[in-house]
């Protein structure tokens, strides 16, 4: 067995990351968890960020993403073609579902394969009990430059605030905090005119991939090295809101 377990989510980006990873390595399982409900999603949100920001979430899920996603499909086919990216599923033969990453089974495969790196990808957070269960190390990719986008959609967030030079993506190690773990590698990526809200992932994915598996082989090698973060200030930014998204797309011209 090579050492290598995945905890991931039920997103195409984990697809992408999974046969990359398997070209360069043997992966001994994937953990993958279920996806939360949208009631639950709706309720965790309200929780914290209040109805007046959900309403406006909602609104850009449910009218502004679909048509970005429509307007954005030949982007998105360009870009996995160009990079060669394999979105097709991970296969059923090594792939291990629990309805949470941090469920007693999550835990339980865990101490069962004994890893020495677990590759997290698309899961919500992981609790402090699960990065405790193994002596393994928790990596993550980030689609953002962390410490000043953390949380979800660094690259689009770095582009609306009028910081270019910091859109991209983090490898890093996981902890109990939100993408505050020890930086690994850090890479940005130039998007053009063509490019939008549903493309940056799919480029930020293809700019991490080589940076992963060098962390990858560095952490098998036992010869990991952290690097210091980059100034700025620490941030978490959450999805958009339908007005924020069209004020960013006349100010500044984001897509």
């Amino acid at each position: 067995m090579s050492g290598i377990v995945m905890l991931v989510g039920e997103h195409s980006v984990s697809n992408i990351i999974y046969h990359a990873l398997a070209q360069a390595f043997s992966i001994d399982a994937v953990i993958r968890e279920q996806r939360a409900s949208v009631v639950t999603l709706v309720r965790r949100r309200l929780r914290k960020l209040g109805i007046r920001t959900v309403a406006g979430q909602l609104l850009f899920a449910a009218g502004i993403a679909p048509i970005l996603t429509w307007s954005s499909r030949r982007r998105v086919r360009r870009i996995i073609f160009s990079n060669h990216l394999d979105t097709s599923e991970i296969p059923p033969s090594c792939t291990i579902d629990v309805p949470s990453v941090n469920s007693d089974g999550a835990i339980s495969e865990l101490e069962r394969l004994s890893p020495r790196v677990v590759v997290v990808n698309g899961t919500r957070i992981i609790d402090e009990k699960v990065l405790d269960s193994v002596s393994a190390i928790f990596i993550n990719t980030h689609a953002g430059i962390t410490p000043m986008y953390r949380g979800v959609h660094g690259g689009y967030w770095a582009l609306a605030s009028g910081d270019p030079g910091n859109c991209g993506v983090t490898v890093h190690k996981v902890d109990k905090g939100i993408d505050t773990g020890s930086i690994i590698a850090q890479a940005t990526i130039t998007p053009t005119t063509k490019d939008t809200f549903v493309t940056y992932p799919f480029l930020q994915t293809a700019s991490a991939i080589p940076l992963l598996i060098q962390a990858v082989s560095d952490a098998l090698a036992g010869n990991l090295a952290e690097l210091p973060p980059p100034p700025g200030r620490s941030q978490l930014w959450t999805h958009p809101t339908a007005y924020q998204y069209l004020k960013k797309r006349i100010m500044v011209g984001v897509r």
